[in-house]
């Protein structure tokens, strides 16, 4: 069965109409990871983006076919883990899903979502990583890169964008031991959609996955080059898409011959400003963190 015959057997569990940005390529994710999951799921969505579009309701409606809640940005986790628990005392074995930003990840709720690995709450955390709090502005956030320009990391005489590297999330996850963790991009569609059928089995623990997704608005590119953006981020070793399952690192696309990081980088607005020597911080700091990378996987084997 093709990846497109698959998806038209499944039912998409968002409504139609809501209002995520022209070319929010965030939808997209949240739609096909959803769709995979099914009916027997709850959703948890957090003040961010998706909140923002409806998908939590609005005048006593909402854009999910399925159950939703909005906790607060920083106790998601630990909200899901109790409606998980409860499910499982009355017989039931439900999905509980999170889909929540950087922001209410790496951020505001990195404690609740740290506990809930190490307990081993079995529930699926997916982040959409779009590097900022674009639902409130584009403020910097913990996941925000070097250089990028937010309206807290501005750009001026005095200042020239963010000065600290992203967080690694994704490895950070990894380091709890959790059974599965993977990074993805609607870029490589059927790898996505492969990761959300492994979280949806995991039954021992807490599932991770950490979507790079780009912003149309608050990066500043052309809407429909969404999805080009961010293949460029893959392409260039930006963003490296690999999982971390049962205790062993596996590369899902090797980029044996990178795109140039610099036009990557140029593709859009909030990197337009950026120095060549930041350019080479950057470049630094890809290539440490793919040589590490390759070395977790190599080890793995």
């Amino acid at each position: 069965m093709s990846i497109a015959e698959k998806m038209a057997s499944y039912e998409d569990m968002v409504g139609p109409g809501i209002t995520a940005c022209l070319g929010c390529n965030v939808e997209l994710s949240m739609r096909t990871a959803l769709q995979i999951l099914g009916p027997n799921t709850i959703v948890a969505v957090p003040p961010g983006c998706m909140g923002g579009v409806q998908s939590v309701g609005w005048a006593d409606k909402t854009g999910m076919k399925i159950p939703v809640f909005f906790p607060l940005l920083d106790n998601t986790a630990s909200m899901l883990t109790g409606i998980k628990k409860y499910y499982e005392r009355i017989g039931r074995d439900v999905n509980a899903v999170a889909f929540a930003g950087d922001g209410a990840s790496l951020d505001a709720g990195f404690q609740a979502l740290s506990g809930a690995a190490e307990r081993g709450d079995n529930i699926i955390y997916i982040c959409y990583d779009n590097e900022g709090y674009m639902n409130t502005g584009f403020q910097r956030s913990s996941s925000t890169s070097l250089g990028s320009w937010t309206s807290t990391t501005p750009v001026g005489t005095k200042s020239h964008g963010k000065t600290s590297h992203k967080k690694d999330m994704p490895l950070i996850m990894a380091a709890h031991g959790i059974p599965y963790m993977a990074t993805a991009s609607p870029a490589y569609m059927p790898d996505l959609i492969k990761k959300i059928e492994k979280a949806k089995n995991v039954k021992n623990g807490l599932a991770y996955i950490h979507i790079y997704n780009s912003c149309a608005t608050g990066w500043g590119y052309e809407s429909e080059k969404s999805i080009d953006i961010v293949r460029k981020g893959v392409q260039s070793r930006f963003m490296p898409i690999y999982e971390f399952e049962n205790g062993k690192y596996k590369l899902n696309i090797d980029v044996k011959n990178p795109i140039s990081l610099k036009d990557y980088l140029y593709s859009m607005k909030k990197y337009k400003h950026v120095s060549e020597e930041q350019i080479a911080q950057l470049q630094e700091y890809v290539d440490e963190k793919w040589d590490n990378l390759k070395k977790l996987c190599d080890t793995s084997e």
